[in-house]
């Protein structure tokens, strides 16, 4: 990744050969790319992952605990040398070193701070589980948003009854303006915070008519339209693994996986021996939003890289999952070791995409299976695991080609 996000080759030779690069790697990969997060952000985060971690000399003092004290001496010391930004980058510093002690399980232990209104948001949480249905994945998304929000909303001793729209309208905005939150993001919070305020109005908690009032930024139907790679580039991706390397022998299996059944992520991280049924060659994939399992024929291109991999390349382990990594303790992939596979070869090819990770595999896929496959969009979602139609009516794209055939049509002067 750092050959994608420095040119200079005497910075990315400081990224690379630095301390705790592979940790970084991980880290930036995880939290930020796999996330779909602007190369521009993971730049800058890249940068002070370095910096911190030689500030408080993270690769001399293995496993040590680092306070809360020392962060802060740290952080000012750095940002002494830079008198005309001192507050910004030292509350930069700050929050990015939290986040990385955090990823690396080194920052000293706090109690817990209680959050503002949780009991509200955990009573809603129980709704939305035991009433709406709604699964583990989206409430746990919900709920941080939610309590998140909360948290910034007003001032520390605003009451819960005295929230009004303008605090409501401030916040969003700011989040816009300051955070950078894209409008598809604002709208997705804007989206949860209406829903929790209804809750909240059926018990008494606000004034009514406060969730009609908040309005994200408008955002037209399907105006973020995924895109990924061409079919015929997908076919040039597979060769990219071919070869009796163990690593190379895994990875095919996983971007077949990827290509011919569109799973996601975590379905393929998760995938186990048990989900396959050999004699009758079925594969069971288990949704990971709504638990619910899927049955596809296993496919004998599919069956055949799972099981070379099986034979020739899975180091022996206790774990029940399929694919592991290659280096002791051999660990399930990760969801970051997984989208880097997928990521880091379709940069090698050269190819200009908003997002590299697996689910523009999962793109490609239904893109050609509605282009070329000629099925339904109700065949497509139960193939993509898509409970709501909508979802999947995001792949119906304009083929421009076909239109422009059917306006070279000769109708006869009907029109």
């Amino acid at each position: 990744m750092f050959d994608t996000l420095f040119k200079d080759p005497q910075v990315l030779s400081r990224h690379q050969t630095g301390p705790l690069s592979e940790e970084r790697l991980e880290y930036l990969t995880s939290y930020y790319a796999a996330r779909g997060t602007s190369r521009s952000t993971i730049s800058e985060t890249a940068y002070y992952l370095l910096i911190i971690t030689q500030a408080l000399r993270l690769s001399e003092r293995p496993g040590e605990i680092i306070s809360y004290d020392e962060l802060h001496a740290a952080a000012t010391r750095w940002g002494n040398k830079r008198p005309r930004k001192a507050a910004k980058t030292v509350s930069h510093f700050i929050n990015q070193a939290i986040r990385w002690l955090t990823f690396l399980g080194r920052i000293e232990q706090r109690a817990t701070p209680s959050h503002r209104h949780s009991d509200r948001v955990a009573a809603y949480v129980d709704h939305m589980r035991h009433e709406q249905g709604l699964s583990p994945v989206t409430v746990s998304k919900r709920s941080w948003r939610i309590q998140t929000f909360l948290d910034r909303l007003g001032t520390p001793t605003t009451a819960f009854e005295d929230i009004s729209i303008e605090d409501i309208d401030a916040l969003l905005t700011e989040m816009g303006n300051i955070d950078g939150y894209a409008r598809t993001t604002l709208q997705t919070w804007a989206t949860c915070m209406r829903s929790f305020f209804r809750y909240a109005a059926t018990q008494g908690w606000c004034r009514k008519g406060l969730a009609e009032a908040i309005m994200g930024p408008r955002v037209y139907a399907q105006e973020s339209l995924i895109t990924g790679p061409s079919w015929d580039q997908v076919h040039r991706l597979l060769p990219m693994t071919t070869g009796d390397d163990p690593k190379q022998i895994r990875d095919h299996a996983i971007l077949m996986l990827f290509t011919v059944y569109a799973l996601r992520s975590q379905e393929v991280g998760q995938l186990q021996l048990a989900h396959i049924d050999w004699d009758k060659a079925l594969l069971s994939i288990v949704n990971d939003k709504n638990g619910r399992t899927r049955v596809y024929p296993l496919t004998q291109p599919v069956g055949n890289a799972i099981l070379r991999y099986l034979t020739h390349a899975r180091p022996d382990s206790r774990h029940r999952r399929i694919f592991l990594g290659t280096r002791p303790p051999f660990q399930p992939l990760t969801g970051a070791g997984l989208y880097s596979l997928v990521a880091i070869r379709l940069r090698r090819m050269g190819l200009s995409l908003p997002h590299y990770g697996p689910h523009s595999l999962r793109h490609a896929c239904a893109t050609h299976l509605l282009n070329e496959g000629g099925l339904s969009l109700k065949e497509i979602g139960d193939h993509l695991g898509h409970s709501d139609p909508d979802s999947t009516q995001v792949y119906a794209k304009v083929d421009l080609a076909g239109l422009r055939r059917v306006g070279a049509l000769d109708l006869g002067g009907l029109v």
